[in-house]
């Protein structure tokens, strides 16, 4: 059965870091693409981040220059750093993961986390 669970979330300060991980259980991560997005109050889910099977990644221009997507094929788990956060990342983030590519690249993986929430504070 294949599971994924965010854990890592937090408050921070304005110019502060988080990384917030995904443990994947019942799959190997190493041949799923897999990615984070968020969805802050109100709003509708966007991609932040995503890290192909062949190791490649995209990040969403807002997070370019400030979060990582990496991968630890090892441990099965996928992370996420983010480094001078602003209180607009201010979000749920989710994890989430699909043998297809098709399904990362439109947003509909088929397995998600719960979430984890990243709050931002001026």
């Amino acid at each position: 059965q294949v599971q994924v669970r965010e854990s890592g979330g937090g408050s921070v300060q304005a110019g502060g870091a988080l990384r917030v991980s995904c443990a994947s259980t019942g799959y190997n991560v190493s041949s799923y693409c897999m990615g984070w997005l968020l969805q802050a109050p109100g709003k509708e889910r966007e991609g932040v981040a995503i890290v192909f099977s062949d190791g490649g990644t995209w990040r969403a221009n807002s997070v370019k220059n400030r979060f990582t997507i990496s991968k630890d094929n090892a441990k099965n788990t996928l992370y996420l750093q983010m480094n001078s956060l602003k209180p607009e990342d201010t979000a749920m983030y989710y994890c989430a993961a699909d043998s297809r590519l098709v399904k990362c690249l439109t947003r509909t993986y088929s397995y998600w986390g719960q979430g984890t929430q990243v709050t931002v504070s001026s």
